[in-house]
């Protein structure tokens, strides 16, 4: 009894042990399962994400290695070896154009999903602007060899030439393609684009070299001939005679044409990658749609006081940069009058901006914490771009403080630099804040309907009002009106639409005027104003009115070398924040 007690006791662990391992087998199995599904579908996307973005980093750190080696004016790397891996480059990417291109051609008939926010009609309209200008350089670069083929390198006609060719089909790219969402080769994709992308930041890095380099070679010319000491200065020149007469006007004339270069190549990077952190993504089409036309009605105060500001730059640029070459007089006047002008400027900027910034206090609206690729870039460029303005303020203050001369601009650049700082800070949050509230729509009543999210430089455009038109007039009053993409009508969807009986349009001529809402039309005048402010304050820095070079204080303190090469660095990073800024407002104006 006690045996057979014995064994249905074993026979039970027994039992007991196989059941446990088979269950601890099913739970392995789900496991499995699991680990593979999400190999399946995560890995390989985050795994082409990861190898494109180290291939286009490596390519850009082959180009800054290049740079540097060319700055030291050594004789082992010269302009040459540079334009020609940019060439190259540039052959390479227009070849990935070309097929995706053909490719898109060929898969007309399938639907291609769009993301509205990924481009603007009017940033794509400016950066085709940016892009003409950039043309007429290659004409005067392409002129400026035909003077000295004798002597210099056929580099240096094939680039421009290839460079021409890279802008007109890259145009044309960003205005057809760039809002497409890539489904289809998306490893190979990811690498055309992050190349396209890395291709125009190496373009943009090689002319912020160049510009400055002439600019440095510029201010030690002054500073020579203002007695300042004798400083040794690189003469780029051929060797030999120019067969034209034209040449020197070309040489000069592209110095000018450098900052519309610089900012053209900066803004498509931006734009190719939102392109490729869209590659694979799926689109929320409740959320992917344009919003109604911006209306302008109650623009007074900030278009007036933006042009003033606006024109009295004009004027200290011109007078900066004839009193600077005079005498060290007039060099130290040229200066006090930039900075008194700069305080004032940012006093406004910063006061109206603190105005708009309490009227966001005091209407509680939620933020749109949506994901969206755009506006997450286009806030991480705001704030990276502000570093370099923050740095050389900050190393501006330490040189007024601990500057043992006193010329009589000491203490009024403490006071400029002290509001760079303060006016980046108030603008930044302004934007952020204006670009992620949710939108307040009287139209809108139907709480399930979702806001558009709009967002600045990289963004969606607005589409026009299609009142009168009726495609659903026998549906329930209760619904508005949405209108999506034009893209989104061609694969079918068009519109949801249908009319409350208190918003059926009038006829032409009897439309119900809408009350004016005060705070948005002091939000509209003061993004206008300020829009005009970033423009006026990247026009100085653009075309030479740069004290930082020429006050001395800095240059006492940290010596030449290292102080021009923290310029280097800042300078064109403030090029790109005051226009980073200039469009981030311009689609705040759109928002409110």
């Amino acid at each position: 009894m006690v045996e057979h007690n014995g064994l249905d006791i074993m026979c039970l662990n027994k039992y007991c042990h196989s059941s446990s391992s088979s269950s601890s087998s099913e739970n392995d199995k789900k496991t499995f399962t699991k680990l593979k599904e999400s190999l399946s579908g995560e890995y390989p996307r985050k795994n082409g994400e990861i190898l494109s973005a180290q291939y286009g980093t490596n390519v850009l750190l082959i180009g800054a290695a290049l740079m540097l080696a060319i700055a030291h004016h050594g004789p082992s790397v010269k302009e040459d070896h540079l334009l020609s891996f940019v060439t190259c480059l540039m052959i390479l990417q227009l070849i990935w154009m070309m097929w995706y291109i053909l490719v898109r051609d060929r898969q007309k008939n399938t639907r291609t999903d769009k993301d509205v926010h990924a481009s603007t009609c009017w940033i794509r309209g400016g950066l085709t602007l940016l892009a003409l200008l950039s043309l007429i350089m290659d004409a005067f670069r392409i002129g400026y060899y035909v003077g000295y083929q004798s002597c210099v390198s056929a580099v240096l006609g094939v680039h421009p030439v290839i460079h021409a060719t890279h802008t007109i089909a890259q145009v044309h790219f960003l205005w057809f393609h760039i809002k497409d969402v890539i489904k289809s080769f998306e490893t190979f994709e990811r690498f055309g684009v992050i190349h396209a992308v890395f291709t125009n930041l190496l373009l943009w890095c090689n002319g912020v070299m160049s510009e400055a380099e002439h600019f440095l070679n510029n201010h030690k010319r002054r500073l020579s001939a203002l007695g300042y000491g004798n400083l040794t200065i690189v003469h780029s020149e051929p060797c030999c005679n120019c067969t034209t007469s034209t040449c020197s006007m070309f040489s000069g004339s592209l110095y000018y044409l450098y900052p519309f270069n610089i900012e053209y190549h900066i803004f498509v990077s931006a734009m190719l990658f939102v392109m490729w952190k869209n590659i694979g993504r799926t689109i929320d089409l409740s959320s992917n749609k344009k919003r109604l036309a911006t209306k302008t009605r109650g623009l007074t105060f900030g278009p007036i006081l933006g042009l003033v500001a606006l024109a009295s730059t004009i004027g200290i640029l011109v007078v900066y940069i004839t009193h600077v070459e005079e005498s060290p007089k007039t060099l130290q006047s040229a200066v006090s009058m930039f900075y008194i002008y700069g305080i004032i400027m940012l006093v406004f900027m910063c006061s109206v901006g603190a105005s708009g910034l309490l009227i966001y206090r005091a209407n509680h609206m939620p933020l749109d914490m949506s994901k969206n690729p755009s506006r997450q870039l286009d806030t991480e460029l705001l704030f990276g771009s502000s570093i370099g303005s923050w740095f050389m303020s900050w190393c501006s203050i330490i040189a007024v403080l601990g500057a043992n001369s006193s010329p009589p601009y000491r203490w009024t650049n403490l006071v400029y630099s002290l509001l760079v700082v303060v006016e980046r800070y108030i603008q930044n949050i302004f934007i952020v804040e204006s670009l992620y509230r949710q939108q307040e729509e009287r139209e809108r009543e139907d709480p399930e309907l979702p806001v558009a999210p709009e967002i600045f430089s990289v963004t969606s455009s607005l589409a026009p009002s299609y009142n009168g038109i009726f495609n659903r007039p026998y549906e329930a009053p209760d619904r508005t009106c949405v209108t999506l993409d034009n893209e989104q009508e061609d694969s079918g969807q068009v519109y949801r639409c249908s009319w409350k009986p208190s918003e059926v349009p009038q006829p032409m001529g009897h439309r119900l005027e809408e009350a004016p809402n005060i705070k948005r039309q002091i939000l509209k005048n003061i993004s206008v104003f300020l829009i005009m402010c970033n423009i006026s304050l990247w026009i100085l820095p653009a075309f030479g009115c740069r004290p930082q070079y020429d006050n001395g204080l800095e240059q006492e303190t940290f010596g030449f070398t290292i102080w021009t090469t923290v310029l280097n660095f800042a300078v064109p990073l403030e090029l790109f924040y005051r226009m980073h800024s200039v469009a981030s407002l311009f689609e705040v104006f759109r928002r409110v």
